[in-house]
């Protein structure tokens, strides 16, 4: 996983949005938001690293949202951990996935995001 800031992300979700702009389709943006002292996070963070070794390299991203207060106000993220899908197709609406209660369960939700 690549660890972004605020900062970072919101370039590339301004860039994702240019790009959808001009040709209908961009690559999908998934990011696990976590905190670093949540237990539930931390188990997430094992079955992500599982399923990270059969997506394809750079998928994921990875940011704290204590430091991300204006991504989390706009796409309403209500608690951690969460995966986070913003499809890279117009007028597609972002996924957000809570419960990760399996590898597989993770796959799915990135899988389906990336097509």
């Amino acid at each position: 996983m690549i660890q972004v800031t605020q900062r970072e992300l919101t370039e590339r979700l301004e860039w994702q949005n240019r790009l959808v702009q001009r040709s209908d389709l961009a690559a999908s943006i998934i990011v696990f938001l976590h905190t670093p002292l949540c237990g539930t996070c931390g188990a997430a963070r094992k079955m992500l690293d599982v399923a990270e070794l059969l997506l394809p390299d750079d998928t994921l991203l990875e940011g704290d949202v204590n430091f991300m207060p204006e991504i989390v106000r706009r796409f309403q993220i209500g608690s951690v951990p969460a995966l986070l899908a913003v499809p890279g197709k117009k007028d597609e609406p972002y996924r957000t996935l809570y419960r990760m209660g399996s590898v597989q369960d993770i796959l799915n939700f990135v899988r389906g995001a990336l097509i």
